[in-house]
């Protein structure tokens, strides 16, 4: 797998300066929770779910979530669990070593026990699966969610990870959150290494109060949301060693039409007409408004801003912008290299390549390696090349 691997070698070229490296299902935990990005979700009763799975590897998404919670019907469980495990089967017929060029597949259960029950159903097919989303993950429940996932990792012999959901009303209650979060991080410390990131669902925390974000507000503006957010990354989004990936929540709204404004964007989307030089940055930004992603561009900054990395994400249209803001930017990159530099040299304050800031080696130490973390997985783009251009040549591929 590669982050824009499915990009032309030349495209790719005249992007990045450092361009995104491979790795496999196989590769360091910290590598996989870095590279999961804008995390697909689907239905698992799709009837094309293997087709599906197979075109958005080719459009360049790297993780999926195969659900069986929230995203179906009570009555469709039994039908869900059938159709994933036909479907996940299919899907060994293209991807016989199960390393290479299908997505990070996750399925996201009900229950605990469907964890080994669905392990064991698969077979072979358990290889093409990275492991579970554990939904509504509390301190009281949420050891029999893990203790399955490890009672199937023994069973298969396959490396499976788990994906705590942080997502109940205890969490957004302020009398049980405190409680809840340090609970939480005992039970998960139990289980590191197989741990692969800690996921937010923000829909279901609003539901407790009765509340929906509208489109022109990100997670942040909702205040009950934003002091949820800042409290887990406080006690497990730590960079002492202790923490875990903290994922962002879910953007809800998407375009109405399904392609979204790929045809635009081969005809004028970056360019102000024909013949005529790119468009202007507000020209840009106006069109990535006109097509809904001036929120989701807003929260994947703030996302960033806060702590946490990745997006869950419930529409193929929202994955782009996502790992295009997942690039590491040139000055980025200058900073963090010089931060590392300094830092090994002893420590002290030096001003940016870019003379606009001041990097100070060792309290920007751990910002500095998760920027080349994420510079290894997504690349880092050249001097003279944005977001917009990214964004671009992701959606005309």
């Amino acid at each position: 797998m590669r982050h824009f691997g499915h990009l032309a070698d030349d495209v790719r070229a005249r992007l990045f300066l450092e361009q995104p490296r491979t790795f496999t299902a196989r590769s360091e935990p910290a590598v996989l929770a870095t590279a999961l990005g804008g995390t697909l979700y689907s239905p698992a009763t799709r009837p094309a779910l293997a087709a599906d799975i197979r075109k958005q590897a080719a459009r360049g998404v790297v993780s999926m979530v195969l659900c069986l919670e929230d995203a179906i019907a009570d009555h469709e469980v039994d039908a869900g669990e059938r159709n994933l495990v036909e479907q996940i089967t299919d899907l060994v017929n293209d991807f016989t070593d199960c390393t290479h060029d299908h997505p990070l597949l996750f399925i996201r259960v009900r229950a605990a026990a469907q964890i080994l029950d669905l392990a064991e159903r698969l077979g072979p097919a358990v290889g093409l699966v990275s492991g579970f989303v554990l939904p509504k993950f509390t301190a009281e429940d949420g050891g029999a969610y893990l203790s399955a996932v490890a009672a199937a990792e023994a069973a298969t012999g396959r490396r499976l990870f788990a994906m705590p959901v942080l997502e109940s009303p205890e969490l957004a209650h302020l009398e049980t959150r405190r409680e809840q979060l340090f609970g939480i991080a005992e039970l998960l410390a139990a289980h590191r290494e197989r741990v692969l990131a800690v996921r937010l669902g923000v829909t279901d925390l609003c539901s407790a109060y009765g509340l929906r974000r509208s489109p022109d507000l990100t997670a942040y503006d909702v205040a009950l949301v934003a002091a949820v957010i800042g409290d887990v990354v406080n006690v497990l989004g730590r960079a002492d060693g202790t923490g875990y990936t903290v994922t962002g929540p879910v953007w809800e709204y998407f375009p109405v039409q399904e392609r979204m404004f790929k045809p635009q964007l081969r005809r004028t989307p970056f360019a102000a007409s024909a013949g005529t030089a790119r468009a202007s940055g507000e020209e840009v930004r106006r069109r990535i408004i006109e097509h809904d992603l001036d929120g989701l561009i807003r929260e994947v900054e703030l996302d960033r801003s806060n702590g946490l990395l990745g997006k869950t994400c419930i529409h193929p249209s929202h994955v782009p912008a996502v790992h295009a803001l997942s690039v590491v930017t040139h000055e980025e990159y200058c900073d963090a290299r010089d931060i590392l530099r300094q830092e090994q040299d002893g420590g002290g304050v030096l001003r940016s390549a870019y003379t606009n800031k001041m990097n100070e080696a060792r309290p920007h130490r751990a910002w500095a390696e998760r920027v080349l973390l994420r510079a290894e997985v997504f690349g880092v783009a050249r001097e003279d090349v944005s977001f917009a251009e990214l964004l671009s040549a992701c959606l005309c591929g």
